[in-house]
């Protein structure tokens, strides 16, 4: 049986890739919103697969 994972990304990692500050993922984690995160201890992580799904959610179409 092949099992697969995501990777679990750090805050930073996450802000990098989608071009926004830190400070703005946690203002979302604060209220409630943006991706969905795990919390590990004190730790915050992001799966691969959340982030996709967020910017797929976040396309806009051209119109054409």
């Amino acid at each position: 049986m092949t099992e697969t994972y995501d990777r679990l990304l750090n805050q930073k990692e996450v802000a990098e890739w989608i071009g926004m500050s830190e400070a703005w993922m946690e203002m979302c984690r604060f209220r409630g919103v943006g991706i969905p995160y795990i919390k590990i201890g004190r730790a915050c992580r992001y799966r691969t697969s959340d982030v996709q799904e967020y910017i797929g959610a976040h396309v806009i179409g051209s119109g054409i």
